[in-house]
Formats: C-alpha cells, structure tokens, sequence
C-alpha cells in the first residue's frame, strides 16, 4: 500500500487531491494509495484568488470542498496540524501535536508567507497580513473601532485588501514603494491609469513612498512615517508587500532549494529526492517562482500524473490576468513591458474615458506578444486567444485597441482551434470542452462539473458558455436558457412561476425551485421580478439583499464613490419654485449639476449620508425621485409641442407628463426611456427610444423597440394615427409583454431582434390579441400603476431603512476632521445644522 502525506491545504493543494483521485480512479489504483491530507488552518480548501468576498458572503461561500467531501473519497484531513520535521531516512513527518505520521510519498504545497519589510513598529497590536481567513477576522475586529485603513503594497493582493477595508466602512490608503501600482502586470502610462481610476474610488494611492516607520499617533492609533514625504495618519495597518515561499520544511529536510528561497523541481515536480515533490508557490521551476493559482494547478496536475506512472510535465505557464480590483478593470498578457527584442509597440489612451490600450507586437506585425488594457477588458478573451494560440494578427494591429472600430476581428468559441486554452486557471482547451458536450454534457453546469472550467478566476465563463452552446447547436441539441446553476428556468420562466404561485420572497422561490444560496445573476434578476409583479419596496428586509450597488441606495454611484440625486421632472416642465429648490441644494451640498438630454437636472457628488437630508428637501418641494438608478423607466423626453411650437400639431408636453407620471417606478429587464414629439420634425428624437410617440394630424404614431447604447437601434412604425386612449392602451400591452418575456438585462431592441416572428408577431399579440393575454397584461399593468410609490419619500418615512445611509458605519455623525474634495473643489464638511439632523435621520437608538 502507498501512503500519500500532502502538507498543505490551500487551493493548489486541493488541486491536487482532485487530479490525484482522478488519475487513479481513471488507471484502476485507487485501492492502492492511502491519502492523509494536513493543514495548518482550521479551515479544509478555500478561495483565496476571492478573498475580499468574506465580509459579505461568509466562509461557506469560498470553501472549495467539505469533510463529507474528503470522506466520501476515503482521505483522511487533518486541520489545526503543522509538520515540524521531515525524516526522510524513516520516510516520516511529525507535526507540532506529536503526531508521526509514514509516508512512502510526499507532496509539499506549502504555498508562501506574506513578506512584511522591516519597518520599524511592524508587530504592532493593530499591524496586519492579508493571506488567511483569520487574518481576515483580526483586521474586522480592529476596524470596528477605526476609521482609516492602510495597505502597505500596492500589487494586486495590496488592492485587493484596500477593497476590503471600504467594505468594512474605512477611508482607505494604499502605499507603494514602487513608482506605479502594479508594478509586474502594467506598464508606466498603465500605472498612472490606474492610479487615477482607485483614487476615483475614493481611496487615497501613494506612489514612491518608502515607510520608515510605524508609531503611535495622536488623532489616530498610528502615523506613517516616510523618506523624503509627509507623514500619514492611520487606525490599521495591513502589509501586502509580497510573498515568499514557505520552504521551512524543505530546508530543514535538506531538500536543494534557490539561493533566493523556493524548492528546487524538475518538469514532474520532483524536488531532489524523488519521493518528495513541490507544487505552486513553495516550488521554484527554472528559477521562477510562480504567484498565480493557475501555474500551480499545473504543476499539481503534473505531479498527480507522474505519480500515477503517467507523463504530463510542467513546462512554465501563461501568466497574463484579467482582474477587477476597487471596480476597474486591468488586465495584463505576455510581455506586457515589451522586452522582446524589436517587438512594435501600439498604445491608445483615452484621458475623459480613463482608458489605456496597449499592444506589444512581434518585429514581423504577425504575432501578439503582450497587452495592457486598463480601465476596460473590453476585447481581452479575443487577444489572450491570439496570444496563445500563437494566431496571425490582422493588417493593422491598431484595429484591436482604437475605439468603435469595426474592423477589429472577434473570435467566437466556434471559431478557435481545439488546442485553444479556453480556461487558463484549469488548462481547459476549446477541445476538452467539445469533447465533454460529444460524452453527453448538455449544458454549462454539466461541462464545468466534467472538466473545472470557469472555477478559478470564472473570468472565461461567457467563453466558455459560447462554445458549449455552438456545439450542442452541431449536435442537434436545444440550447440550454436556464438563468444560472440556481435555477434551472429562464427569466421568463421564472416571472411565470413567480406570478402563478404568488411567491413574494426570493428565499421562497429558491426554497421551492432552486437550490444553494443564489449568486450576482439571479438575485438581482429574482429581485427585478418581484418589483415589477408586486411593486414592493426594494429596500424592505426581504428584498435588500437581492439588489445591486445602485438599487441598494436609491441613487446611482459615480466614479469617485459618490452619488447622484436625479428628482423627477416630467415632460421637462418645472416651475420658478422648484428650479429654486434645486438651486438652493445644489449650493448648499456643493454639488455639480447639469441638465440633461433626457430634461431632468441631475446632481453629482452628495455623500451617503446627504442622501437623506437632500431627499427631504426636494421631497417637501413636490419631487420625486426620478429613479435613475433603476432598471425601470427613466425619462420621457418632449418637444414643446402645439402649446408654443408654430409647428406642433398635438399637445406632445401634455402626452410626455401623462405617460411619466403612468408608468414611473415600473421595473423592467432593463432601463427603458420614452419620447414624445408634437409634430414629425422630430425635435425630441423618439425614433431613438424604446417607446417613441410622434404626433400626426390625426393622432399619434407608435414607434417601439429603438435604444441608442454600445448597439444602437433605430424604432420600429408599431402603429399610426392613434387616439390617445388607444395610444396608451398599445404602450400598456407592449410594456408588460416586455415585462413578462425579455431576458435578464435586455433592453427593447434586443428583446424585438430575438422575439420570433418579430415585428409583425408583436403587433399580432398586442393588437389582434393572438395570445389571448391583452386583458391580462392591461390588469397587470394597471395593478402597478395603482401601487406606485416614491421609493425615496417611503424611505424617508421608515427609521430602520434610514439606517443603511451613513457614511462612516461605527458613528451616524460626521467627523469634522475629514473633508471630501472632488477635482472641481466643491466638497465640504456638512455644517452643524445637517450634522444634527443626520443624527435626527440615522439613529440607531
């Protein structure tokens, strides 16, 4: 019998145990290996790549297998358990219990260590690393009683941990010794992007600072000292300046190791004793010591196979990464710095769109040796594939990073070659996932559970679900809709089992009809269906969690992580008093403002827990909210019309404020916009809007299913001359059909395009009522009109939902020692009047 010992159980580690007990069960010798799992944690395999996510998803959201798991498959895993001793004469281990355990092979993944410079006032009480889930646990404790957070390190773990820390309600600050962030996956001109973007979240970047030291502060628990810069003031401090290779055991073992840390390997992972191997951080392989999950799961898989008697070697792995760190994209492929010789470098920058391209090209033009994209990832699954695949560019390069350039070439699942590395993380090829659908997978699920794909990063899951949909097309095979793995129904599908069983709550429909927690496609999109059938509030308790960041505060968050307040202004029309009241908050908040194609004054920049306080004001002026913020209905847009236009034939102002004030707060797939225009001059542009309303000498024309967008579409005639009640009938009818059928946020246009039988059907259903569902989608309709209400004003009246607007989450009052400062200058400290009316608000008494 063979005795397996594997020392580690992090995710290259489990990795390993999952290719090991597949190699065997796929070669017979199941039955011939015994295999003891040890770790340190008291947790079994979790998600590191996703960390950040444990404050609001919980340890069971990142676990990657369980007890059962592991005993269903006759391993033993010991946790709490840290290996002392190696003796490799007696082939055992020892571990700090006293255990010893024999072994006939070894598998170290003992992964790395945070690296923390040698600053003084490092080992301070509230001095952290960002690596475990009880690191994690450590800085939540602290943050509760702070107020400002810094990351020392500005990698991607250091960014990472900075979105940890404002998940925790802290300022945060990160410092980077280097003179960008990112220093490994992005270029100069790349760093400088980016650092613009994470100040633009709010938090504060540091370039170029080397810490001195740590002491105690006197506002704050800490101050940060640096060479040749002013010092910082801090509550916590959490150190993301690297990793080094737990090679501990290794060299207590005598194993030959680099003379700058890590286990030497050979292609099969073996270290210098053959019964010893090393995969993923812990090993170093032709001098490199690789920091990304997805080289270890290559040497895990080699390792599993040269164990089993199989040949499958390590030979290096791609390092490029698509990442979304603080909300910005950042992606990084091969040579990203240009050190091949005469390689040709093409770079395209956008300073008001905070977006950098940038391509590294062979000295030939054929072949694409690295990229940089910052700010959008937009066409970065088309260039990874070009890189790998070792795939001829088109003509002109350029083509791939200029902007709205149609002659950029895509690459869809059906179009790659079968060696084509759809999945990076688990070395899953275009190949792997065509024959996995040809054994009988019929959907995504069932190709992820056959081959791991998208379970790392999950960044090649639309890539992913693109090829298995083209090859079940080949088989003959129906395309699965189903809306994510929780669920197996379609939107549509679910608004009807939702409707026809009068299922209020989405733990009530994943009770009935699906299964696990839910995840960011189907709560949003379960929480978008119950609002558009019942109309309930969206922040009462069952439904908060099912809405995205915007829905969450009742106002859509701009780039510097502050908010806009878009009142509702139908039909444009306003009067003397309530341009004051505007007038009047803006000044007073110091607010940017700007009116807008749609009419409607927007302002910028109020901070969460002016919220409240600038809601009551234009509240008690007569407004209400606009819901900008809402995938519902947004503006209706109107000409002056006959009432001052010599032009005009019918009242196009009175129409637009009939139909805003009759569909406003009405939920949708997607947002959905109206215009109305007095005469066919077209003024207020209603052919470019989902529902557009023109009017004629003899009434109105319908025009239905137009968006501007990344796809802009012109509307489609739906009707002519119609009266008004017909007119809105028509809408009603549309509307709700549109409800009811489109698929999860699809707007109008779309939702027509993919409708079968297309214009003429839509108008055989809502006008010959073909279906037999007009009266049906008119009560639907109606039943939403009659339960409007302003979700701000409902708010406003409600203590418990007030809460959720504060800024700072250990205190309802403001700290007059920190004042916000947008580029423009326009920011302050609330005065004391709003400070005491906030704590009014916000109470937690």
């Amino acid at each position: 019998m063979n005795r397996l010992l594997v020392i580690g159980q992090g995710m290259v580690g489990h990795h390993f145990i999952r290719q090991f007990i597949q190699q065997l069960q796929s070669t017979n010798q199941r039955d011939q290996w015994q295999i003891t799992l040890i770790g340190e944690e008291p947790h079994l395999a979790y998600d590191r790549v996703h960390l950040s996510e444990y404050f609001e998803q919980g340890a069971e959201h990142l676990a990657l297998t369980s007890a059962a798991d592991y005993q269903q498959n006759n391993i033993e895993a010991l946790t709490n358990a840290r290996v002392v001793d190696i003796d490799r004469d007696n082939q055992t281990v020892t571990t700090d219990q006293g255990q010893q355990l024999d072994y006939t092979h070894l598998v170290l993944a003992t992964g790395s260590y945070p690296f923390v410079p040698p600053i003084e006032g490092r080992d301070q009480d509230h001095c952290f690393v960002y690596r475990t889930l009880d690191d994690l646990d450590s800085i939540a404790a602290s943050a509760k009683s702070a107020t400002v957070g810094t990351v020392i390190g500005g990698g991607l773990l250091g960014l990472e941990a900075a979105n940890a820390l404002k998940s925790l309600g802290l300022e945060a600050q990160v410092v980077e010794f280097a003179p960008r962030l990112m220093p490994v996956q992005v270029d100069e001109r790349g760093g400088e992007f980016l650092k613009r973007l994470i100040e633009e979240t709010g938090v504060d970047v540091l370039t170029n600072h080397a810490t001195l030291n740590i002491e105690p502060g006197e506002s704050h628990r800490y101050q940060l000292n640096f060479k040749d810069h002013p010092s910082i003031k801090t509550d916590l401090v959490v150190f993301s300046a690297g990793i080094r290779p737990r090679d501990e055991l290794a060299e207590q073992a005598g194993l030959d190791r680099h003379e700058r840390g890590g286990v030497l390997i050979n292609n099969d992972c073996q270290t210098s004793d053959p019964n010893i191997y090393a995969i993923g951080e812990v090993a170093c392989w032709n001098n490199q010591i690789f920091g990304l999950v997805a080289p270890g799961y290559r040497m895990a898989e080699a390792a599993a196979a040269h164990l089993c008697g199989q040949s499958q070697p390590f030979s290096g792995a791609d390092m490029s990464t698509k990442l979304k760190l603080l909300g910005t994209d950042v992606c990084s492929i091969g040579d990203a710095h240009a050190q091949t010789a005469g390689a040709v470098i093409y770079e395209y920058s956008d300073g008001q769109a905070n977006v950098y391209r940038k391509l590294v090209v062979s000295a030939d033009g054929q072949h694409l040796l690295g990229a940089v994209l910052v700010g959008s990832k937009e066409g970065y699954d088309t260039l990874l594939q070009y890189y790998l695949n070792g795939m001829t560019l088109p003509e002109n390069p350029a083509v791939f990073i200029l902007p709205d350039s149609g002659d950029a070439p895509t690459l869809d699942g059906d179009a790659l070659p079968d060696t084509a590395t759809l999945c990076s993380c688990l070395n899953v090829t275009k190949g792997d996932v065509v024959q996995a659908v040809q054994a009988g997978c019929c959907s995504v699920a069932d190709v992820k559970d056959a081959t791991n794909a998208t379970t790392g990063c999950g960044g090649c899951a639309q890539l992913i679900k693109d090829t298995v949909n083209a090859e079940l097309v080949k088989q003959g095979i129906e395309v699965n809709n189903h809306l994510c793995e929780h669920f197996p129904y379609s939107r549509d599908e679910l608004l009807h089992i939702i409707q026809s069983k009068q299922i209020r709550t989405f733990r009530e429909l994943l009770a009935e009809h699906g299964e696990g927690l839910g995840c960011d496609i189907c709560k949003p999109t379960v929480g978008g269906i119950l609002a558009s059938l019942w109309n309930e509030h969206v922040l009462d308790k069952e439904h908060m969690p099912l809405q995205d960041t915007n829905d969450a505060f009742l106002a859509n968050m701009q780039k510097n992580g502050t908010y806009s307040v878009v009142p509702r202004i139908a039909g444009g029309e306003i009067t003397p008093e309530g341009l004051i009241c505007i007038g009047e908050i803006a000044k007073d908040f110091n607010l940017y403002t700007k009116i807008t194609g749609g009419q409607r004054i927007d302002l910028f920049g109020a901070q969460l827990h002016e919220l409240p306080i600038i809601w009551e004001r234009l509240r008690d002026a007569g407004f209400e909210t606009g819901q900008a913020y809402g995938k519902s209905v947004r503006t209706v847009k109107s000409c002056v019309g006959s009432t001052w236009c010599r032009y005009g034939v019918q009242d196009s102002v009175g129409m637009a404020i009939q139909i805003e004030h009759r569909y406003k707060g009405i939920r949708a797939p997607h947002k959905v916009k109206f215009a109305v225009s007095g005469c066919t001059r077209e003024c207020a542009e209603a052919q470019s809007k989902d529902f557009g309303v023109i009017a004629t000498e003899n009434g109105w024309n319908l025009y239905v299913c137009g968006n501007g967008g990344m796809k802009p579409r012109h509307a489609d005639l739906f009707a002519t001359d119609l009266d008004d009640e017909t007119l809105i009938r028509y809408i009603d009818r549309i509307f709700m059909f549109y409800i009811r059928t489109g698929d999860r946020l699809q707007r109008t246009a779309r939702w027509l395009e993919n409708l079968d039988g297309g214009l003429d059907y839509l108008r055989d259903v809502i006008i010959n009522d073909h279906l037999g569902i007009n009266a049906e989608l008119e009560a639907q309709m109606q039943h939403l009109i009659s339960t409007y209400q302003c979700e701000w004003a409902a708010t406003l009246d409600n203590p418990e939902k007030l809460k959720r607007f504060r800024t700072f989450v250990n205190a309802a009052e403001p700290d007059d020692s920190i004042v916000f400062v947008n580029e423009r200058g326009q920011r302050r400290p609330a005065n004391a009047d709003e400070r005491q009316h906030l704590i009014h608000a916000v109470s937690t008494d």
